[in-house]
């Protein structure tokens, strides 16, 4: 019969020891659960932001006909912008739940969305970029649609931040394919 493996890596300490050990192995895997409120607030988070949604398209609709085109474009980048904020926040919520505290156990759920299947660490970092840069992207094209609303400077910044978030996700992208070979 084969010793437990506290036993085979640590056959010096005695059995005091090795309960201590054992007792901190248990508090550190149990630790895990400190992430769990995190994930229940960024929920209450998501709640603020489908409100604001809700809000923000109750006043594009009121406004809708005599607002001009560019006024009704910018409302629906606004519209955009909240459910990509939204959508972020589900993949942290989700992905990270199931990746650092425990299984979400939904495996035979109609609705279970696809990307959970085959979410790993690299995979679910290399989806949160994806999300910053389209958020970003967002907000890059707003300020294009009405640049008197913004300095060269913030325009600028804009642009250097955007495209650092571009080389972020491919070299994101590029690690985790090597680490996958």
């Amino acid at each position: 019969m084969e010793k437990p493996y506290l036993e085979q890596t640590t056959p010096l300490l005695n059995h005091g020891s090795r309960r201590f050990v054992n007792s901190i192995s248990q508090i550190i895997f149990m630790g895990r659960w400190l992430q769990a409120p995190l994930y229940l607030g960024l929920i209450f988070i998501l709640t603020a932001y489908v409100y604001r949604f809700m809000a923000e398209l109750a006043h594009l609709m009121a406004h809708i006909t005599s607002a001009n085109d560019t006024q009704i474009m910018l409302g629906v980048l606004d519209l955009i912008d909240v459910v990509m904020i939204a959508n972020l926040l589900i993949m942290v919520i989700m992905g990270g739940y199931e990746t650092f505290v425990s299984r979400l156990n939904i495996d035979s759920h109609p609705d279970q969305p696809e990307w959970l299947d085959h979410l790993d660490a690299g995979a679910m970092k290399i989806k949160l970029a994806l999300s910053l840069i389209g958020i970003s992207s967002i907000h890059l094209l707003r300020t294009f649609i009405e640049p008197s609303k913004q300095s060269n400077d913030a325009v600028m910044w804009q642009v250097i931040i955007h495209l650092t978030l571009l080389v972020s996700a491919l070299t994101i992208a590029y690690t985790n394919r090597l680490l996958n070979k």
